[in-house]
């Protein structure tokens, strides 16, 4: 832990989001001040370049997504991450994306990671220990649950932003159904050749579905198909 928050590690993930700016992923301010906030260093095993820009095997046949990838989707969900607002990340890994959708809806709102590995769901709740999140994780408000992502979490329904980390053959019509009017889900979409959906709920219901760019996630699958290697 020592290592991870010392200044040299802090100043690196700074310049991790510095340089992901000048490369034109992204524009916010809000998605750079929560990344610079959340030090992915923290969310890595020991030893592993926290900084490159490249997915991360994390194990269990599963990754921690790029951070441009991070970056993108935290920018495409900002306006549905206010402050006092519901989110949910699917397939939450390492909870990387968990403590920063945390962070921007802060204590008066929610956020919620479903994983089905317990695992994972094990070391991403020490990993949010360690973390600017860890106040949002002890007050409750940021809770990791183990769960068939493809399933949401109805408990905490409806949401104003859903991000699943795996790439779904079709939209799972539970996370529409746990949509909320007005909000958005950001979810890859496909088998082969995947695109990174951009799904809005509008005030009467209805969705309306967008591709954003091409991607290449592992699959949104079941437990035992994953650990299996699908």
């Amino acid at each position: 832990m020592e290592r991870n928050s010392s200044g040299s590690g802090i100043n690196k993930n700074k310049q991790m989001v510095e340089q992901l700016q000048q490369y034109g992923v992204f524009s916010s301010k809000k998605v750079a001040e929560v990344m610079e906030t959340v030090d992915r260093a923290l969310f890595v095993a020991d030893g592993t370049p926290a900084y490159v820009d490249s997915p991360m095997a994390i194990g269990y046949n599963a990754t921690v997504s790029a951070p441009h990838m991070h970056a993108t989707c935290l920018q495409l969900l900002e306006q549905n991450l206010q402050p006092g607002m519901r989110a949910l990340d699917v397939g939450s890994g390492t909870g990387y994306l968990t403590a920063c959708f945390a962070i921007m809806v802060g204590s008066q709102g929610r956020a919620i990671g479903v994983e089905h590995i317990p695992e994972l769901v094990a070391s991403s709740i020490k990993n949010i220990e360690k973390s600017a999140a860890a106040p949002l994780l002890k007050e409750g408000s940021l809770s990791v649950h183990v769960g068939d992502g493809r399933e949401g979490w109805p408990e905490h329904a409806p949401y104003d932003a859903i991000h699943v980390g795996a790439a779904a053959p079709e939209i799972p019509q539970p996370l529409i159904d746990q949509l909320k009017p007005g909000g958005r889900m950001v979810i890859p979409v496909g088998k082969m050749f995947q695109d990174l959906n951009v799904v809005d709920k509008n005030l009467d219901g209805s969705v309306s579905i967008r591709s954003e760019i091409s991607v290449r996630y592992v699959p949104l699958t079941s437990r035992d198909a994953q650990l299996k290697g699908y």
